[in-house]
């Protein structure tokens, strides 16, 4: 099937996710539409249509225009399969006793080591990206440290590569959250290629905003941004039993130690702080209090 993509960028996330929204207004319509933030440090993201057919080049133009942004980048893809061509290109990614095979497919894993099969690439969370490696790393330390780990939320879950990870480490009760259908499916299916089905429940929810979501839990994984991390900080106080952790990445390194100061203002203590990349993880202790 041939392709094409439209790209561009401008410098902040609310004309980003507007021009995204836009695009789906478009005839022919796209077939996805990606809305992210650059990971060069620059503050700017990128929006990103695919079409099965030529795009309008006038109707991007007026698009971009209207919404601030550089020129869209046109591209005609040769046909391929690039969900499979991903697949192959990404090899296994190693965090702590992790090890994530997106597609190229393990032989032999070692003893240590805990296996976890990606077998889906349309959302976000492989491994391979810093966010995804540093919570990967993360859960690692607090289960190797001895942390209790019983009942976890994966907020923003992505493939619920963080969710499969909590519950093959530690036994534990998890629930992933996305708000996007898409990922859920993904999710889904991620769980069934490694036979967690029936040990994660799925929930379409944008943050905490479900009841089930309600707590009181001993993890919160959240690999997501900046600005909803901020604003979820008092109900993830609240979810949290004393003593319990959250875990957030998709932060910036220059932007964690805002983090670090707001989540101290809700009730949380910095335990660990990993940089990879531009991007920092950071692991908060929920005080007692």
């Amino acid at each position: 099937m041939e392709t094409w993509t439209a790209l561009t960028t401008l410098g902040d996330r609310e004309r980003a996710e507007a021009l995204g929204k836009a695009l789906e207004s478009l005839d022919p319509e796209p077939s996805g539409i990606g809305v992210i933030m650059l990971e060069d440090g620059s503050g700017n993201w990128e929006v990103g249509g695919y079409f099965a057919d030529a795009p309008d080049e006038i109707a991007l133009a007026l698009l971009a225009a209207a919404h601030g942004a550089a020129e869209f980048t046109i591209s005609h893809l040769p046909d391929e399969d690039w969900v499979a061509h991903v697949r192959r290109e990404l090899a296994p990614v190693h965090a702590g006793r992790f090890l994530v095979d997106c597609g190229r497919g393990v032989e032999t894993v070692p003893e240590d080591r805990i296996l976890i099969r990606i077998e889906s690439s349309m959302a976000f969370g492989t491994g391979h990206h810093g966010t995804t490696l540093g919570c990967l790393n993360a859960l690692d330390s607090l289960v190797g440290n001895g942390a209790i780990i019983r009942n976890v939320a994966d907020i923003g879950c992505g493939t619920a590569v963080l969710a499969m990870a909590a519950q093959l480490a530690c036994g534990a009760e998890v629930l992933a959250a996305d708000v996007d259908p898409v990922a859920i499916e993904v999710a889904r299916a991620n769980l069934a290629a490694n036979g967690l089905e029936d040990c994660v429940a799925l929930v379409e929810a944008s943050g905490f905003d479900d009841a089930q979501l309600a707590g009181p839990f001993d993890l919160v994984l959240a690999n997501i941004l900046r600005d909803p991390l901020l604003g979820m900080a008092k109900d993830m106080a609240r979810v949290l039993r004393g003593g319990g952790h959250a875990v957030l990445s998709g932060i910036l390194i220059e932007q964690a130690d805002d983090l670090v100061k707001h989540y101290g203002s809700a009730g949380f203590d910095l335990h660990m702080r990993e940089d990879v990349g531009d991007w920092t993880t950071l692991t908060l202790a929920r005080t007692s209090s």
